[in-house]
């Protein structure tokens, strides 16, 4: 079911023409829950994991949605009946869906990560070691194409999340064949 960050070889990137081809991915994870009370924004930290994925996914030319940069990290933040429009679409037009489901679970990445299971797309979740999920996200490979990345660093998890996007990718391709 998961995959370690550290195990596989076979390091190298999602980039078009190097294995399956990803032009857009939505990102997924906690937002509200994180925005500091006395700034109405995502600190630093919290904003970090995003925004290192974020960079890491345009540097191979893979165009990423996601809310928080889209609303400035809550200092602009959208209407509810605006934002989940939006949301909803891009999930459904993006290649494959990548979430960071949060620790205390977040509703609303939840939700995404349901839309996207309901849209047939091919998602990895980065899951933090040693935290315990759902039990919805710990078997939605059961009913959707799921790759599931155990770290305990983002960053030293990009290989891992590379690796995790070619297989899903290709398991997807695979199980629409089979249908």
């Amino acid at each position: 079911m998961t995959t370690e960050s550290s195990t596989h070889a076979d390091a190298g990137t999602v980039a078009a023409g190097d294995g399956p081809d990803i032009r857009s991915i939505f990102l997924a994870g906690p937002f509200l829950q994180l925005l500091d009370p006395a700034t109405g924004e995502m600190p630093e930290g919290a904003r970090a994991p995003f925004d290192l994925l974020i960079k890491h996914f345009e540097a191979q030319g893979i165009s990423v949605h996601n809310a928080h940069r889209r609303e400035a990290w809550g200092a602009e933040l959208m209407r509810p009946e605006v934002c989940t429009r939006i949301d909803q679409e891009e999930i459904r037009k993006a290649d494959v869906f990548v979430a960071l489901p949060g620790f205390p679970a977040s509703p609303g990445t939840h939700i995404e990560v349901g839309w996207a299971s309901a849209f047939d797309k091919p998602i990895v979740l980065l899951l933090e070691r040693g935290r315990e999920y759902t039990f919805l996200v710990q078997g939605l490979h059961t009913v959707a194409t799921v790759e599931y990345v155990v770290h305990s660093d983002v960053a030293s998890a990009l290989p891992a999340v590379d690796r995790a996007l070619r297989r899903v990718m290709s398991n997807h391709r695979e199980a629409a064949r089979r249908r």
